[in-house]
């Protein structure tokens, strides 16, 4: 199959760069002073400080927060240890901080942090009583685990061969103390695999997870200063994670059965279930004080409940608003709960037995949260989420993902409430391959089911757009090919198509950057089989003479994740049919964005085409 813009793949070549700077001058003229006008508004709303990540320890609680356009790292009721500002100063650009941890003593602390939004970044691990540097790893480490004389950490190899001489994209993990590093884990696991390391709360026992794609587990256990002895000790063909391990027994968290998330004890190579399956999928769950916290999803909201350790039901724990809700960290006494919905920004909760409101940033405004159902082509019921404010202009920006075992619960958009605020309504679908229904409600959108998920997006805007709604589609990612395939397939559903960071050729995914390891999930292009309902969706390969609603394709230049060429090739392919396609590249972004400042810009951005193009 010839592919006429397959030298778009090459970042450095000219007419490339010449069309980045053309593009985004065209798309600034188009949105340029409204963005600017709007800009004061979502910058507010994107600088709240708001607590991204926590960590308890003996000697307080760390915590990541964004606030006022930077990252820092602090004792919660204290000192700032990092600071994004100081290492942009540092380095001469712009920094994300990507995650922390810390050991349990809270005497080291390691952070990792990327440089103009790559994916890939640097890992510096420092002593939190002396505030000295121990050591600086690049490219970035992840999974870190302290034990006392070292720590184990995760590498990612991008480009080069693994020591065991496997290709990349592979991961391997490794042991480091003062004596150097070795390789502990991973020999002859080839791309697609993954994996992640947990103490138990006791810190004696190493739980390790390896997962292939998104889709089955394999559970090890063993002394945490062993590695060579640990055993395998549960397998799934379902995604499976370890809680924690109590007097010996093991808990997991497991998708078998009907994939909807059942706990299971192991001891002494016995199974025993401990909290069956229910009609509604258990998303997470640990273990605090001997009891079971779980979190679950009732129609991609979280509710709590609280299980003894042989399973018995002892409280459920709903909130106001529907609203996502995550362990931050726990130390088996006590559990930090991070908590968002569409108008709340954050909310921390302590839960020991009860549950405890920490802190909270709260949003001006009156804004009401619906739940509806549209019905797909195969009869499928598909849940989504309307959020409206005092006024109702009939104009909507709806946002959809489906794929990868993700949930869509509700969060916080800075970029969507001035939209509210203005008349205009956000609606989020709840579409097939993400997680909101189980196992088999992401099987139901993967591979050659992938249909399914434009069906039900389709569903969902069509009923909108029967509603007196103009509607606008939003998706980021795997969204992105969401909204690109639906965007060929029934542009009739929308009048505005905002396609973010996207995966689009299905053809060469798996040829550019990390795409092989999406094979699992997507199927293997270079399979006669899976390359016939790949291209039988992919919207590279779809584009044809149709009336199209005004489009925007927006990506990073420095995304080490998806390649900017799907949007820069199908940006070419909708101007050869006389699309209203608009490019905006950002040329300091990864695909994980950038500094705050330049995140809060894009953002606006799409505010500024949403309102300009909806007429609001």
């Amino acid at each position: 199959m010839e592919d006429p813009y397959v030298w778009m793949e090459n970042l450095q070549d000219e007419r490339v760069l010449k069309l980045v700077e053309e593009e985004n001058k065209r798309f600034r003229e188009f949105i340029g002073e409204l963005s600017d006008e709007l800009f004061p508004e979502v910058k507010e709303l994107y600088f709240l400080p708001i607590v991204r990540m926590a960590k308890l320890t003996e000697r307080g609680t760390l915590v990541m927060i964004n606030e006022a356009g930077r990252q820092v790292i602090r004792w919660l009721d204290g000192d700032v240890i990092v600071d994004s500002k100081k290492l942009e100063e540092e380095l001469g650009d712009e920094v994300l901080l990507q995650g922390f941890t810390a050991d349990s003593e809270g005497k080291r602390l390691a952070y990792s942090f990327s440089i103009g939004g790559a994916d890939e970044g640097i890992t510096r691990i420092i002593d939190l009583e002396s505030g000295e540097l121990i050591e600086e790893i690049k490219p970035s480490v992840w999974n870190i685990a302290f034990i006392d004389e070292g720590y184990y950490f995760s590498r990612f190899y991008r480009k080069e061969k693994t020591p065991d001489g496997m290709n990349p994209p592979a991961v391997r993990l490794f042991f480091r103390d003062s004596s150097g590093e070795r390789m502990v884990f991973g020999e002859g696991l080839g791309s697609g695999y993954f994996m992640s390391l947990k103490k138990s709360t006791e810190r004696k026992f190493a739980m390790l997870t390896v997962t292939f794609g998104w889709n089955k587990a394999e559970i090890y256990l063993g002394p945490i200063d062993e590695p060579e002895k640990w055993e395998r000790v549960y397998s799934a063909e379902v995604p499976a994670e370890p809680i924690d391990v109590v007097d010996g027994t093991l808990y997991v968290l497991t998708r078998e059965g009907k994939g909807l998330g059942k706990v299971i004890a192991i001891r002494d190579g016995e199974i025993e279930e401990v909290i069956p399956e229910g009609e509604f999928p258990i998303e997470w769950a640990v273990i605090v004080s001997n009891r079971i916290l779980t979190g679950r999803l009732v129609h991609a909201s979280h509710r709590l409940e609280v299980y003894s350790l042989d399973g018995e039901l002892l409280e459920e724990i709903t909130f106001d608003l529907p609203g996502s809700v995550y362990p931050a960290d726990s130390d088996g006494k006590q559990v930090l709960l991070r908590y968002e919905s569409f108008t709340v920004p954050y909310r921390l909760y302590r839960f020991d037995g009860r549950l405890e409101l920490l802190d909270e940033v709260k949003v001006k405004g009156s804004f009401k949260v619906e739940e509806d159902f549209a019905t797909s082509k195969d009869g499928t019921k598909v849940h989504y989420f309307i959020v409206k404010g005092e006024k109702d202009e009939k104009r909507v920006w709806v946002f959809g993902y489906g794929g990868f075992n993700i949930s869509l619960t509700p969060r916080f958009f800075p970029q969507v409430i001035p939209f509210i605020r203005r008349g205009g309504t956000f609606a989020m679908a709840n579409l097939r391959g993400g997680s909101e229904y189980g196992e088999e409600w992401h099987r139901a959108g993967m591979r050659e089911n992938k249909q399914n998920v434009f069906d039900d997006f389709i569903a969902v805007l069509g009923k909108l757009k029967a509603e007196g709604y103009k509607v606008a589609a939003w998706g980021r990612s795997n969204g992105g090919l969401l909204v690109s395939a639906t965007l060929v397939q029934r542009p009739d559903v929308m009048d505005a198509a905002l396609i973010g960071y996207p995966v689009i050729d299905m053809r060469r995914f798996h040829k550019l950057y990390i795409g092989s390891v999406w094979v699992p999930e997507y199927g293997n292009p270079d399979d006669p089989k899976d390359r016939e309902f790949l291209l039988k969706y992919s919207p590279y390969h779809n584009v044809k003479e149709q009336k199209y609603p005004p489009t925007l394709l927006y990506t990073g230049l420095y995304d080490d994740r998806v390649h900017p060429a799907h949007a820069l090739k199908f940006f070419m392919k909708l101007k050869e049919v006389g699309a209203p396609v608009y490019l905006r590249v950002e040329t300091k972004s990864g695909h994980m964005g950038a500094s705050p400042e330049t995140r809060a810009r894009e953002l606006t951005d799409l505010l500024a085409f949403v309102i300009k193009v909806l007429g609001i």
